[in-house]
């Protein structure tokens, strides 16, 4: 097999590069980021995923795997080129692909022959074909004629558990128009294809909507909970047996019925943005992830709103907050809920001392507006001590067993808001906590209260 270069060092690109020479191919990890370059080759990981610092000492010292700045070097050695870039969302809420094109358009500037350029970043569907009419304008500018084939690789790593998630994934989907281009693919991904991962062949269209169409619907999945437990609390009902009797369903499954505070990270929110944007553009809208888009905020609202429904006037009031990053497992704090919850939080008054395991150094900059309310402790308990209430935001395992007794004697309150449901409403009581979970609320009359909150929520958005 012939060199791979992966252009872009971030999560989706060295998670990619590392795994792949993991399979005993030779890759090249390209980036125009000088620091980062220089970091790799000192053995720093930029990113934090379990499991993947030995994977990438292991493949630097067999010279499976490089890094480098020079992609000129990289395009003329590679046949195979994957593009790993960022798609940010632009400000309507569309992928900005100002990166993918900037790729697509030096690769072209450097082909010397056949190469064939792999969409691996998470781009609209069109994309394939507009970074072909790219290299193609990049290459008549020069006067050459290569040959050169697109595909669509979408990715499906889940931070946290990225290592994995590629190594063992429930499906392999490659969009292309060219036999040749195919046959590449299935070498690239062979060690997955002995092992009978199921493989989808596809054109480049098909590929790019199943990345969108999967993401947005298991972001539905969760909202669609989290609106159930809303309406359990109102009723009498307990969301997780609920959850639990659904996901007995082989129709439905288990996975993504956790009620919570709303999903968020780098995948989510920027791929149901994306999609709602795309059915826009084609006059065909895709109206029940919109209104997931729409409910997750407002999801994230409610968090606050339930505190201070609790708690009263938080003037004054200390709360400790454990957990801000998006989920377990990840220093990411991309559209984490803590960002919504604390901001709301801090306008009704309220001030936190903060434990996250890893997300300090992301949540003091995302932060920053709000950094005077804010105490970044060394430990659950340091932020527990003198606080009003605890408040458990991110499902970190540490905050599964915690010394119930020795956080009672530090609260002031015996206030526990768990926006996981890591425990059990009956037995916190028994413990002498005030215990507030997700959908596990005690019935009362339908009342405004909700109704006029989401119509605030409405409000500030537009």
């Amino acid at each position: 097999m012939s060199k791979i270069a992966v252009i872009g060092t971030g999560y989706v690109g060295l998670v990619t590069g590392s795994c792949l020479s993991d399979f005993g191919l030779n890759i090249v990890c390209v980036d125009n980021d000088n620091k980062k370059i220089d970091a790799l080759h000192k053995g720093s990981i930029p990113i934090y995923e379990p499991g993947l610092e030995p994977i990438v000492e292991r493949n630097v010292y067999y010279k499976r795997l490089g890094f480098t700045t020079n992609i000129k070097e990289a395009v003329e050695k590679c046949d195979v080129l994957f593009i790993a870039v960022g798609t940010p969302p632009a400000d309507d809420g569309s992928a900005d692909l100002q990166y993918v094109e900037a790729v697509a358009r030096d690769i072209a500037r450097n082909m010397n022959e056949y190469k064939v350029i792999v969409d691996k970043s998470t781009v609209p569907i069109g994309t394939g074909q507009r970074v072909k009419a790219w290299i193609k304008e990049e290459l008549d500018k020069r006067g050459v004629n290569y040959d050169f084939d697109v595909v669509s690789n979408p990715e499906f790593l889940r931070e946290g558990s990225a290592i994995h998630d590629f190594t063992h994934p429930d499906r392999v989907v490659i969009g292309t128009e060219s036999d040749r281009a195919m046959e590449m693919m299935k070498k690239v991904y062979s060690v997955l294809y002995i092992n009978e991962t199921p493989f989808v062949e596809t054109n480049i269209e098909t590929a790019e909507m199943i990345k969108y169409a999967s993401n947005a619907f298991l972001a539905l999945k969760i909202t669609y909970i989290n609106e159930v437990a809303n309406l359990c609390e109102k009723v009498g009902a307990n969301a997780q047996d609920v959850a639990k009797a659904m996901g007995r369903d082989g129709r439905i499954s288990p996975k993504f019925l956790h009620a919570g505070p709303g999903y968020g990270g780098s995948c989510f929110p920027k791929d149901t943005l994306a999609l709602a944007e795309i059915g826009k553009q084609y006059h065909s809208p895709v109206s029940l992830i919109e209104k997931t888009v729409e409910a997750n905020e407002y999801q994230k609202v409610l968090m606050a709103k339930k505190i201070e429904n609790e708690l009263g006037s938080l003037k004054g009031k200390q709360l400790a907050i454990l957990g801000l990053a998006f989920k377990p497992n990840t220093d990411d704090m991309r559209e984490a809920p803590a960002i919504t919850i604390l901001n709301e939080l801090a306008k009704m008054g309220a001030r936190f001392k903060v434990y996250d395991p890893i997300a300090y150094k992301e949540a003091k900059w995302r932060l920053e507006n709000i950094n005077d309310r804010i105490t970044y402790c060394e430990n659950e308990y340091e932020a527990m001590e003198d606080s009003d209430a605890l408040v458990i935001i991110t499902e970190w395992n540490q905050f599964r067993n915690l010394d119930l007794d020795r956080a009672k004697q530090l609260l002031k309150q015996p206030n526990f808001f768990d926006f996981r449901n890591i425990y059990k409403k009956p037995m916190m009581e028994k413990q002498g906590f005030n215990y507030f979970g997700v959908g596990q609320g005690i019935k009362t009359q339908p009342n405004m209260q909700q109704n006029e909150a989401m119509k605030e929520v409405a409000a500030e958005q537009e």
